[in-house]
């Protein structure tokens, strides 16, 4: 018997595609994300209210818009704040299968050269490569110390990217001042220390504990941040970059491309690389 209570619901939207993300959510709890026995997920195309949340530019800087937009389209993922960021790129890629199809159109200059070309991308062979990376989840520093990461979440990422982008509007409008120099070197210093200490807060939010090399495991907070704090700086900045190297976990790789000759007689190398981006200039078709 069919229910007519609510007939326009047989065109409501449905799943498009199923994913499985890069992290194996292991570091989700129910209030993040419902758990599947597949670990598959749900994608449904955007509607028309989550294209207009994309395209808003204040909802888009503060991350609210992804966010909201995410949890529209994956209606397993509770609280999009907390996705690591091994998982955004392949999540990225599912809502844009969903909603547009299997292929997008990038647009691109070739280096040292004035010819712009566009390539078609295969956005399911893109999730399989990106699902077949390997996440690793700690590294080992020269003096044999073991650091066990905790991914950075979209909301650490955001935070980051906001506190970034006020610090350089504060140098720009300092730089382009009349204030006396004095004045100007303490509003840099003020500047340099505030991305100092955002640099050793996304540090602490990416250490869950550190081994010793005589097998001692620290996972308190203050004895980490007071490490972090007197240790020389040779030692974490070789934490630093070894951390910095596997927040790519999960994320698209630049594509490779071969120069066509008439490229390559105009200044072109034999092959470049290309970055593909989900941005507002490509997301949207």
């Amino acid at each position: 018997m069919t229910d007519n209570t609510e007939p326009l619901s047989k065109y409501f939207r449905q799943p498009q595609i199923y994913v499985q993300l890069p992290s194996q959510e292991i570091w989700y709890g129910p209030e993040t994300i419902t758990k599947t026995e597949t670990k598959e997920h749900a994608v449904l195309p955007m509607t028309a209210m989550d294209e207009i949340a994309f395209k808003t530019p204040d909802a888009l800087m503060n991350g609210q818009a992804v966010v909201d937009v995410i949890q529209s389209c994956i209606p397993d993922i509770k609280n999009a704040w907390n996705i690591v960021n091994y998982d955004l790129d392949t999540i990225m890629i599912a809502l844009r299968i969903a909603t547009y199809g299997e292929t997008m159109d990038i647009n691109f200059n070739v280096p040292n050269t004035k010819h712009e070309v566009s390539h078609t991308v295969n956005l399911p062979q893109l999730l399989e490569t990106v699902r077949s990376q390997q996440i690793v989840n700690e590294v080992k520093v020269e003096n044999g110390m073991v650091i066990k990461i905790k991914p950075l979440t979209y909301k650490d990422i955001t935070a980051s990217q906001l506190q970034t982008f006020q610090q350089q509007k504060v140098y720009s409008a300092v730089l382009d001042s009349n204030l006396p120099e004095d004045d100007k070197v303490k509003k840099f210093n003020e500047s340099f220390t505030a991305m100092t200490t955002l640099s050793n807060a996304i540090l602490m939010s990416n250490i869950d504990s550190i081994l010793t090399p005589d097998n001692q495991t620290v996972s308190d907070k203050v004895q980490i941040e007071r490490f972090i704090k007197n240790s020389d700086a040779k030692l974490i900045k070789e934490i630093t970059d070894k951390l910095v190297e596997t927040r790519t976990q999960g994320s698209i790789k630049p594509m490779v491309l071969k120069a066509t000759e008439e490229h390559i007689k105009d200044g072109a190398p034999v092959t470049y690389e290309v970055p593909i981006t989900f941005d507002n200039a490509n997301f949207f078709v």
